[in-house]
């Protein structure tokens, strides 16, 4: 699959393996209205193609994400209200599609990710950075707040370490991103590839059915929305799936299941 964009690339090898790539780099990746309709174009196709197993988020450039664009913002001050919350509806309804797209979401990130760039980590599944990568929370120095990213960003690192670093701005590194848990790892930069490799063949060796379930199961977890009553019926309904049985079947047999064929 192969899909032709202004602000972004999206490919897809062999393995099922898309790659979904950031592709402003004189602007540092920030969104504006094209990046933020074409993530979300690529984020629908992706979640809808039975063929992807999972999808590697990263960028060109130096920069990850720089956030919102500055003269996408200001075009904000010359539009109506309602305008003005479209526009912030597309970016919160963007983020919410990768949150819940049904395959692993890996994001590798060697550069500088601000912003909008730190919600974007805070939706993947799995971050892989590079030890000098830089973080923030930088909406504040700018006279606005992290508003449409709080939800996922509150979630993955929690609210005290979101007041630390959201009220004043503060750049943090990737070790203290890897302690909050934004990062899952770092590695240095020739090492980076060889640890997404690492990840991509543990995801194909799982279910895709099983992945995607389970991620829906966690996030009615972490709202508070998943009673005794819906885990028992979320386990059984795995029980009585085709993949379930195949994967019991497989361990058994002493063979691999067949989507790690």
């Amino acid at each position: 699959m192969t899909l032709s964009f202004e602000t972004i690339r999206l490919e897809t090898d062999g393995r099922g393996i898309a790659r979904l790539t950031l592709n402003r780099p004189e602007k540092h990746n920030s969104f504006n209205s094209i990046m933020i309709r074409e993530i979300a174009v690529a984020a629908t196709t992706l979640a809808a193609d039975a063929g992807v197993r999972a999808v590697v988020l990263s960028a060109i450039g130096k920069s990850f994400c720089a956030g919102g664009d500055l003269a996408w913002m200001q075009e904000q001050f010359d539009a109506g209200r309602a305008a003005r919350l479209a526009e912030a509806s597309r970016l919160a309804a963007m983020l919410r599609l990768l949150d819940e797209l049904p395959k692993l979401l890996i994001a590798v990130i060697e550069g500088p990710a601000y912003g909008g760039g730190v919600g974007l980590a805070s939706v993947c599944d799995i971050v892989l950075a590079a030890p000098r990568t830089k973080f923030a929370l930088s909406e504040t120095r700018l006279g606005l707040v992290p508003a449409t990213i709080a939800p996922f960003v509150v979630r993955r690192i929690g609210l005290a370490n979101v007041r630390r670093f959201a009220l004043n701005a503060r750049p943090f590194a990737a070790e203290d991103a890897l302690t909050m848990g934004l990062v899952s790892e770092i590695h240095v930069p020739h090492e980076l590839a060889a640890a997404l490799e690492r990840q991509l063949d543990l995801a194909l060796a799982c279910a895709p059915g099983a992945i995607a379930e389970a991620k829906r199961v966690f996030r009615k977890a972490a709202s508070g929305d998943l009673n005794e009553a819906a885990a028992a019926e979320a386990l059984a309904d795995r029980w009585e799936s085709t993949e379930a049985r195949e994967g019991i079947a497989a361990f058994f047999q002493q063979r691999r299941p067949p989507w790690a064929s």
